[in-house]
């Protein structure tokens, strides 16, 4: 990761020199290409948030590293017309310090389409990588700009690819079996399911591109990407039961290779699928394909071999989404050992400071690392831990490097978020600490404000009832209001979906005011976590993971539904500003730690339950 905002005026400019070269390249592809305007998003043909470095198409042109962004490359560029990258909210910051020598947008405020309608001519030709837009949002990109009468380019070949001489090939790791006692239900009895939804449809098949959803469907795990523990490739599986896998160069173990056959499943190179030499289609069969999920170059294919297209839903996603009772059986307990190492992070962190003897935020990034491999599950972090001290920790998706290392200080605000893959789960957590001194000391009364609304509106969220078809959209205020009532918020989701042992982000449930209309159903899990962000200062977030379970029965005779808080951590309670706490939010808070405390004291040495103790106590 590169941060530019501690690094000598020399370093700055040569390394904007070196940006500037590549994109001065890649204006002469684009003039060379005929084209107007060049898009360039962070995602990869699987239209992932984690991708592989042979796809970091954007930081090799920009700088940005963060997860999620879009660049708009002129073939001219002009005082009208710059380069231009738009963000969300969580990475308008990071955006701004990474990506020098390019105009950064936040898509919040202004849209891609708003700005291309405001900056483009009528009939400027637009491309793009068919392979890395969906089918609807280029849809959507076209009505937008229907008016301008802009030409939509599907430009065969990456431009980026063209000039980048050192990018490194697609990965092909290792793939295991997700055994039937971690998995709970078997491929076939998840195949059968799936292919019953095809009849509704019409189809002969369905075209599957998202990966978490073949690993989940196929029981299987990979290692080709950062984090997610994911084969990368595409399905075509058909109402037979038959199937073809499109993977890059694996060499599979004999177990999966013999496992696969015996299912029906061919494994075949996804080079075909991208270079136009596949031969899996049959002309005129009915294929149904998730036009959301699924890049526009696969629509190509079907309607030059023939194919019939039916739009819907990728039907992997709600079923992966809904954790059978297997799965979360393994998810507690993945969080009970998560917690435990996380435990033990925070006893090391206060043991420190209170000792003059505060760590940095990468010495944090490495402690924690080597707690949660104490455990001989671990797979590694389910994503990029973030710590962020002081001003650093404002910045949402932080993350630390030698350049941007900030060792904390008695006083100092410290945000920890951070996550762990383990056979039988996902984790993601995030706590905000006081950093103490030999002599103790006190946040300042404006932190423990802050903190405390941050608080009470995840308690709110943690404790809420609800009926039966609910969705993430109508309960995103509960984690708001008491910031809201302060003028004060946060630009970010409040909940996202988590997998089992899969993705830390999924779909298709989420907690936000932009948020997802689908219901929340018991056995899904979604993440707490709502924050306050003083830039410059502090950051504050508190997240739990929790799963949707079934409460009761309300009076009209619907179900009733709340959540089941999973994650397992002391809150520091240093932060916490008492007053302001209802009776039932303390309530909440003592029974809280009681469960953390009951979980983690009999693993502890004296030392840290001595720690724990004290971090649980009853307020």
């Amino acid at each position: 990761m590169k941060h530019y905002h501690k690094r000598s005026h020399l370093q700055k400019q040569l390394a904007f020199m070196s940006y500037s070269a590549i994109r001065s390249n890649l204006e002469k592809a684009i003039q060379t290409a005929k084209l107007s305007l060049y898009l360039v998003p962070m995602v990869d043909e699987f239209q992932g948030e984690y991708i592989p470095a042979y796809a970091a198409r954007l930081p090799h042109v920009s700088g940005f590293t963060g997860s999620a962004g879009m660049g708009a490359f002129w073939a001219e560029p002009s005082a009208t017309r710059t380069h231009t990258l738009f963000v969300d909210g969580r990475y308008t910051i990071q955006a701004a310090r990474e990506a020098e020598g390019l105009a950064v947008l936040n898509s919040g405020d202004v849209s891609l389409t708003e700005w291309i309608n405001a900056q483009a001519n009528a009939g400027d030709r637009i491309g793009f990588d068919p392979w890395l837009v969906s089918e609807q949002q280029l849809e959507q990109w076209q009505k937008a700009t229907a008016a301008k009468k802009i030409e939509w380019v599907a430009h065969r070949g990456n431009l980026v690819d063209g000039i980048w001489d050192a990018q490194e090939v697609p990965p092909a790791g290792d793939v295991v079996l997700q055994p039937l006692d971690l998995a709970g239900v078997d491929y076939a009895t998840k195949r059968t399911a799936l292919l019953s939804t095809l009849s509704k449809h019409g189809a002969d098949g369905v075209l599957l591109t998202q990966p978490d959803g073949i690993n989940w469907l196929l029981n299987i795990r990979g290692s080709d990407v950062p984090f997610n523990p994911l084969l990368l490739a595409h399905m075509l599986l058909r109402a037979d039961g038959s199937a073809v896998l499109f993977t890059f160069a694996h060499t599979l173990s004999a177990a999966v290779t013999d496992y696969l056959a015996q299912h029906q499943v061919r494994v075949a190179p996804l080079a075909s699928v991208f270079d136009g030499s596949l031969d899996a289609l049959k002309k005129g069969e009915t294929l149904l394909m998730d036009a959301s999920a699924t890049a526009h170059g696969w629509f190509t294919l079907a309607a030059s071999a023939g194919c019939n297209v039916v739009k819907a839903e990728d039907p992997t996603v709600l079923p992966k989404a809904i954790k059978n009772s297997v799965e979360l059986q393994g998810i507690r307990a993945a969080h009970a050992r998560d917690g435990l190492a996380l435990s033990r992070l925070l006893h090391w962190f206060d043991a420190r400071s209170s000792a003059g003897n505060s760590p940095d935020e990468l010495m944090v990034v490495s402690a924690l690392e080597d707690f949660r491999a104490k455990d001989a599950s671990y797979r590694g972090a389910s994503f990029a831990t973030i710590a962020g001290c002081g001003p650093n920790g404002a910045i949402v998706h932080y993350r630390a490097d030698a350049a941007s290392n900030r060792k904390s200080r008695p006083g100092d605000i410290f945000l920890l978020d951070s996550g762990g893959q383990y056979p039988d789960g996902t984790t993601d957590v995030t706590r905000t600490l006081f950093v103490s001194s030999p002599a103790g000391g006190s946040p300042a009364p404006a932190v423990k404000e802050h903190f405390t609304r941050v608080l009470k509106g995840h308690i709110a969220l943690a404790g809420a009832k609800f009926p039966a078809g609910t969705s993430g959209i109508q309960l995103d205020v509960l984690a708001r209001q008491y910031l809201w009532s302060a003028g004060l918020d946060y630009d970010h989701g409040t909940g996202h979906g988590v997998g089992a042992f899969l993705c830390v982000h999924e779909g298709p449930q989420r907690i936000s005011k932009r948020g997802s209309l689908v219901p929340l159903v018991p056995g899904m899990i979604v993440s707490n976590e709502p924050g306050y962000y003083a830039a410059n200062q502090y950051g504050i977030r508190i997240e739990s993971l929790i799963a949707v379970i079934e409460t009761g029965v309300a009076a009209d005779g619907k179900k009733l539904l709340g959540f089941e808080t999973l994650t397992l951590a002391p809150i520091d309670a240093r932060l916490i500003e008492v007053a302001l706490l209802s009776a039932d939010e303390r309530n909440w808070l003592n029974a809280y730690h009681r469960r953390v405390y009951e979980a983690h004291a009999p693993s502890l040495d004296d030392k840290a339950r001595q720690w724990l103790t004290q971090a649980t106590r009853a307020i």
